[in-house]
């Protein structure tokens, strides 16, 4: 990260510069294409619709990191935009430099604290006071399944429990069908261990070794089972997976090509796209052993402080427009995820998103649902990188024992 503060001074961070005119919002992006682009475009015509104007700024590529680089340059210089998609420990970051607005005078007139998950809405605060809006929730521990190939290969349901998975994926195999459609990206590796690591420990120990780093839960047996089932699961991939983008993978379901994928349900704009239906053409169930957990990928706006009294008030009314019924609704429908708001009528949804919902509240009532470390909500970026590359660079080597792949990632944790 980026120390703002020793510039704070010199380039009065405070300061909107020119973004800060009457009731204008310039709001910073990296969602430029198919339905995050039509999302994008309906909170706009909110935001008009309220009588203030909107300066897009978009920052296409790099899962967002083209966007914080140009983020941080805009903030050093002085000029920084009415508001930032950012997300996870990055907007404690971002707020411990004194650059974040104070968004609880928006939360309490929309009675925030009741409307989302304690877990959530702890992340969207800094010391106590909200400073940014969530979005959506991904669920990250999804599997999908074709069912087709499942009855080719004799498999009568989708696995419930991890020996389960091997029985059935181990028919699959036999029948001619690759068993895992997996593409072997860092990201998707991690995507999978977590997955892995959720079904075979819990929510508890998930919380333990993947969001508090406690290294005795991270050295522990139940560590050294994860990594077993989760070298396991790499024996059923295609030798073909390295470098594979995962909507790729996905389209190894979709074709019959393969029976299964671990990715969160971003995977499911795919399945529509190509005119699948939830139920018929793909099962989408949580991963093995994960059924009663959830880990969650929230997507949130941060807000930067602003001068402008005309700029605050649309800085406010965009904020709750973003935690508004109208926008949740429109939004999720067109990017496959599911509103943050736990009180959404889920009427217009389809099957996996309403299974989500179920999922997501009832983990948020017996404490199970936790923050995606694969996808930047557990853990600071700099740990979770080098856990990152520990799992990656195990996956890929056989080289590596479980017994090392434990020190290693362990070893990880402690990356500052």
């Amino acid at each position: 990260m980026l120390k703002l503060s020793k510039l704070a001074t010199a380039v009065a961070l405070l300061v909107a510069g020119t973004a800060a005119v009457a009731g204008e919002v310039e709001v910073l992006h990296w969602w430029t294409s198919g339905g995050e682009a039509k999302s994008v475009a309906e909170l706009k015509k909110i935001m008009q619709e309220k009588g203030h104007s909107w300066k897009d700024f978009a920052v296409a590529g790099g899962g967002g990191d083209n966007a914080m680089t140009v983020l941080k340059s805009r903030v050093v210089s002085g000029n920084a935009p009415a508001a930032a998609q950012i997300k996870g420990p990055a907007l404690q970051e971002w707020a411990a430099e004194g650059v974040l607005a104070n968004l609880d005078p928006v939360a309490k007139a929309d009675n925030w604290d009741a409307l989302l998950p304690t877990v959530v809405a702890d992340i969207m605060k800094y010391k106590g006071n909200y400073i940014a809006a969530p979005v959506n929730v991904h669920r990250v521990n999804w599997m999908w399944a074709n069912p087709a190939v499942l009855k080719k290969a004799g498999v009568a349901n989708a696995p419930k429990t991890w020996p389960e998975f091997f029985a059935a994926a181990d028919k699959v195999k036999k029948a001619g069908f690759v068993a895992v459609a997996h593409g072997g990206q860092n990201w998707q590796d991690f995507t999978t261990f977590e997955s892995v690591v959720l079904g075979i420990g819990g929510a508890k120990f998930y919380h333990d070794a993947l969001v508090k780093l406690d290294q005795k839960a991270l050295t522990s047996a139940t560590m050294t089972k994860s990594l077993e089932t989760f070298r396991k699961v790499h024996g059923y991939v295609d030798a073909a997976s390295p470098g594979r983008d995962w909507n790729l993978a996905t389209a190894m379901v979709i074709q019959e090509k393969a029976a299964f994928q671990f990715m969160g349900d971003w995977a499911k704009g795919e399945f529509t796209t190509a005119g699948k239906v939830p139920g018929k053409d793909y099962i989408c169930a949580a991963a093995p052993g994960t059924d009663s957990a959830y880990t969650f990928n929230v997507d949130s706006f941060a807000m930067f402080k602003l001068k402008d009294a005309a700029a605050q008030k649309a800085q406010a009314d965009l904020a709750s427009s973003i935690m508004g019924v109208p926008f949740q609704e429109i939004f999720n429908l067109n990017k496959g995820s599911i509103p943050v708001r736990l009180n959404m009528d889920m009427g217009k949804f389809d099957d996996c998103a309403k299974l989500s919902a179920k999922a997501f509240v009832a983990s948020a009532k017996a404490g199970s649902l936790e923050p995606s470390i694969a996808h930047g909500m557990a853990v600071p970026p700099a740990a979770a990188g080098a856990i990152q590359d520990a799992v990656s660079q195990f996956w890929n080597d056989d080289k590596i024992s479980v017994a090392d792949g434990v020190k290693n990632i362990a070893k990880a944790a402690k990356t500052q």
